[in-house]
């Protein structure tokens, strides 16, 4: 049966209206991005079985065009869109970091980074660039691959701040084995680097090291050089 063809309570676009998104399933939210189901499928349909194949909503997400495209209905246009929404939520809790320091909302930073990271296949090196106030001024991404002291460069990071005028950084990585756990390679790396910023005057806040959905502050466990340290 079409959606159409539902009591108007039980449909996925009036729902929203008269209950608002919270009030909506996965699956019914999913209906609503995907818009049209198939012959024999509706959109609720569709979403059900993708969320079957992919286990949840971060799986549909982010799973490869390819996988994606796989499920019957399922074309580049709306893997395109899924991207953007996927996008435009990241951007979304970016601005919200931008309005305020950084150090009054520690979890919130913890949060942003791991969405931005939590979803690579291969280590993803990143900073995040603060000004005078440790407001955001903004988020690059900037070594890829297996991280370590040989390919996370000190001068790349130092041209880096300098060309954004940052007086502070946030740096993270990932692990893509789901492990949070800093390395001794990760501690050599974040002293590597306190040094190389120290000579420009800029403070390295914290190394956040990112393994699924969890992240672990070097900060917070007291594995940054003592000068160097946040407040």
């Amino acid at each position: 049966m079409a959606i159409t063809d539902w009591p108007a309570q039980e449909r996925p676009r009036e729902k929203l209206l008269v209950r608002g998104a919270a009030a909506l399933s996965d699956a019914e939210l999913l209906a609503i991005f995907l818009r049209t189901g198939i012959v024999g499928s509706s959109a609720v349909d569709m979403a059900r079985e993708l969320l079957s194949e992919f286990n949840s909503l971060t799986g549909v997400a982010t799973a490869p065009e390819k996988d994606l495209c796989r499920i019957k209905g399922v074309g580049k246009a709306k893997y395109v869109q899924l991207q953007a929404a996927l996008q435009i939520s990241l951007r979304i809790q970016g601005e919200a970091l931008e309005r305020t320091s950084v150090l009054d909302c520690p979890q919130a930073v913890k949060n942003y980074l791991t969405n931005q990271l939590r979803y690579y296949s291969q280590e993803v090196f990143a900073g995040l660039l603060l000004d005078s106030q440790h407001r955001v001024i903004c988020f690059k991404e900037l070594f890829f691959g297996t991280i370590s002291s040989a390919s996370v460069h000190p001068r790349e990071v130092v041209k880096l701040v300098l060309k954004h005028n940052a007086a502070a950084l946030i740096i993270c990585h990932n692990h893509p084995s789901g492990v949070a756990e800093p390395s001794h390679a990760d501690v050599a790396i974040t002293k590597h680097l306190q040094q190389a910023l120290s000579l420009v005057d800029v403070r390295l806040l914290d190394h956040i090291v990112i393994g699924g959905a969890e992240a672990v502050s070097m900060a917070e466990r007291g594995m940054l050089l003592p000068e160097c340290a946040g407040e």
